[in-house]
């Protein structure tokens, strides 16, 4: 038998009543309530329970549609609920249309869309929810979902370049590693039968990549076990805060990529910080936020030190100086936008250059990537192969 959730009012008078109730049809739900004498709100079936994941259920393409669909209704003049209804109704995600239903059956109960949307973390962030709830006692909910739409197109487009920057030379390493792994296990053992047959005596070169593939065909599955147990290694101290930390100021002090991250955590930092600000949120709790979305340990704790900074009287842009993950201009402009009163506005400035910056930095890494990798390839397998052939040009020479 379906669980069915309900709200509804007292004939006579009275605060909203919602409940849940076992019933075989949205009928005899409301056969009941009106026994009870109770005039139906909204009768709706509970929704399964389900455990949603931004990039696995709801992606963020979703979200920004659902968030500028309902940002356009708002500024139309429509009623909140009657709005969600619509919303849940189209939207084409099962698993979007549910969580808007949930959201729907709590607004309706009374709770604020803020208090509703926080029930849901994983679709609906810190930032979200509470940029909503600005909104919401500002009387400027439209605007607000307008200024997170952009925002999460901007977020997505920024994460998108980083990713993509990276696939390329993941795949050439994978290419290079794998080419090399047949070349030793199934190549060279033909070339090693071959010269023990001649009895002709072995370059160095030769002899080490022998010994190289010598090694892998017998212990392959210790040098598996090795990499798997590096990788868990690694895993589990990114877990900690000491090895966060470590790393992630290893990956910034990595040339080239170091300065492409930092530069796409500068662009995320502000543009998140500044919607916030632009949007009522408090300035504390602003950077409370931005340093739990910022992605790297650094920049966290650069973020929250400045918090700690502004809560004793200080300026934020102080700790970032001290922090030294910002670069200079940055810092500059955050302490001339605190000074004029015009730091959401610096800070937009400050995303929206980032942002540019992001760009001609991906392009840079590509443009240097793609001729260390071609080089990186030919000296590897080509290495090889002319270790191997050495040997038979010596044959070659002995017979002529």
């Amino acid at each position: 038998m379906p669980a069915f959730l309900y709200s509804a009012r007292p004939a006579a008078g009275g605060d909203l009543q919602s409940g849940e109730i076992d019933l075989r049809s949205k009928e005899d739900v409301l056969q009941y309530l009106h026994k009870q004498k109770l005039i139906p709100v909204s009768v709706r079936e509970k929704p399964k329970q389900l455990t949603l994941q931004i990039g696995t259920g709801i992606g963020t393409r979703d979200i920004v549609i659902f968030t500028r669909q309902f940002a356009t209704m708002i500024n139309a003049g429509l009623p909140l609920v009657q709005s969600l209804d619509i919303l849940a109704e189209q939207t084409e995600n099962e698993s979007l249309r549910k969580v808007i239903q949930d959201v729907l059956y709590d607004v309706e109960s009374g709770h604020t869309l803020a208090d509703a949307m926080r029930k849901h973390p994983k679709v609906f962030t810190d930032l979200y929810v509470n940029m909503v709830a600005a909104g919401e006692a500002g009387g400027i909910l439209d605007t607000i979902l307008l200024r997170l739409a952009t925002f999460l197109e901007k977020n997505d487009a920024l994460i998108r370049k980083i990713k993509g920057a990276m696939i390329y030379p993941a795949v050439i390493f994978g290419v290079a590693v794998s080419a090399v792994a047949i070349l030793l296990i199934f190549v060279i053992p033909t070339f090693q039968n071959m010269f023990d047959a001649a009895g002709v005596g072995l370059p160095l070169p030769t002899r080490i990549v022998i010994g190289m593939s010598q090694f892998l065909s017998s212990y392959w599955w210790a040098v598996g076990a090795g990499i798997a147990a590096l990788l868990v290694a690694l895993r589990q101290a990114y877990q900690t805060d000491g090895g966060r930390l470590a790393i992630d100021r290893a990956l910034l002090a990595f040339p080239v990529i170091g300065d492409l991250l930092r530069k796409a955590s500068v662009a995320r930092f502000t543009r998140t910080l500044g919607t916030l600000v632009s949007s009522g949120v408090s300035i504390l709790e602003g950077l409370e936020i931005t340093a739990k979305t910022s992605g790297n340990r650094v920049i966290h704790d650069a973020v929250m030190g400045s918090r700690a900074s502004i809560a004793g009287g200080e300026t934020i842009s102080g700790p970032l100086k001290e922090s030294g993950a910002f670069p200079p201009m940055v810092v500059q402009m955050i302490n001339v936008g605190e000074q004029t009163g015009g730091l959401d506005e610096m800070l937009t400035k400050i995303a929206d250059f980032y942002d540019e910056e992001v760009d001609a930095a991906v392009e840079a890494l590509l443009s240097a990537l793609e001729p260390v990798m071609i080089v990186f390839l030919g000296v590897i397998v080509g290495g090889m192969i002319v270790a191997m052939y050495l040997p038979i040009f010596d044959m070659i020479n002995a017979v002529q």
